[in-house]
């Protein structure tokens, strides 16, 4: 998988969204100012050669879907991250977290409950 330029993301982020889209559903969804037309029909077939989007068509008009579902390209995104400005360490992206915010041990305990609760709920699902 590789790693999605701003603009890309963007129209990505849209058309998860979506589900399914023609461009101009896409640009509706854009904030203004709104790009042109033929720009976001660049990006999305720049998607295709990716393989992040496919598209049906109805005669010379295409619908686009996304075929990499949006939790695979953030667990990607997250690693590729980590890796980049972490060296791969959790703990040392969680102590930059720490400090940058200002949390004590307190704010840190409530995080760490916050998680529990969700790691919790999604073994029961």
């Amino acid at each position: 998988m590789k790693e999605l330029t701003k603009a890309e993301e963007q129209v990505m982020q849209i058309l998860w969204d979506l589900k399914k889209g023609f461009v101009k559903d896409i640009i509706q969804k854009m904030p203004d100012p709104k790009p042109a037309y033929n720009t976001v029909s660049t990006i999305i077939r720049i998607l295709e050669q990716k393989g992040f989007v496919n598209h049906t068509a109805y005669g010379k008009t295409y619908e686009y879907h996304p075929i990499v579902q949006k939790d695979n390209y953030s667990k990607f995104y997250f690693n590729n991250f980590l890796s980049g400005y972490f060296n791969g360490s959790f703990e040392k992206l969680v102590s930059f977290f720490a400090k940058e915010n200002d949390l004590d041990i307190k704010d840190m305990d409530e995080l760490m409950k916050h998680v529990k609760d969700d790691l919790k709920q999604d073994t029961d699902e």
